[in-house]
């Protein structure tokens, strides 16, 4: 199987994720939680890396279970939910079998999520739920530079859909794995060519210009 990019900083994310960026992560919970709701039944978690948010999935009342290609971040995630390691454009699932999946701060990480989200659709039963949760595609990314918290400058790379290491932040998660981008557009394009229903945006950031960007959408009954 092929060797993911987060194998090699797989222990420095489990500390980033659950210690280094804890308000973040809890903000982007609190995302989740708000467009996932209450429910029973299996969660597929896809792209679930080490598992952060499997606590509040079951806090929620799901019953998680994770999906990553990455097997350095499943050591950590197997401590929280049961885990299969493999690729989230194949779920090892059944059609129609499960009532929710969600992936969180994922899509950047796959060249292709709209086969993704498809995919998602695939598994999802009649009614059921799909949470995205990620970066906001129009705030964040390669073309946009955060240094000056009040004012967002963005250049022409927005229009760019391959991968990129190009960050102002030479510290961070995509200075160190690189980041493919998706335009709002085709994300909100990928969500109702896959037959869902989209049903709520929500947009949220530690400042007036939101770098969280949440989606929920339904699979008809």
């Amino acid at each position: 199987m092929t060797t993911a990019a987060y194998d090699a900083i797989a222990d420095w994310y489990e500390e980033y994720a659950s210690d280094t960026s804890a308000d973040y992560m809890d903000r982007v919970r609190r995302q989740l939680a708000g467009l996932l709701g209450t429910g029973a039944g299996r969660c597929l978690d896809l792209c679930c890396g080490t598992g952060v948010h499997a606590a509040e999935l079951r806090r929620l009342g799901w019953d998680p279970v994770g999906v990553d290609l990455s097997a350095g971040q499943l050591r950590h995630a197997c401590t929280r939910l049961p885990v299969a390691r493999g690729d989230v454009a194949r779920l090892p699932a059944a059609d129609a079998s499960v009532p929710a999946v969600t992936c969180v701060l994922g899509h950047t990480d796959l060249p292709d999520y709209p086969a993704v989200i498809a995919e998602a659709a695939r598994v999802l039963a009649p009614g059921g739920r799909f949470v995205h949760v990620g970066v906001h595609p129009c705030f964040c990314g390669a073309f946009a530079d955060r240094s000056d918290p009040g004012r967002i400058v963005i250049d022409g790379g927005y229009a760019e859909r391959e991968r990129s290491f190009r960050s102002w932040n030479t510290t961070g998660v995509r200075a160190r794995v690189g980041a493919w981008h998706l335009p709002l557009a085709d994300l909100v394009n990928a969500v109702t060519a896959a037959g869902l229903v989209l049903t709520r945006v929500q947009e949220s950031g530690s400042t007036a210009i939101p770098d969280v960007l949440a989606l929920q959408a339904t699979k008809p009954a």
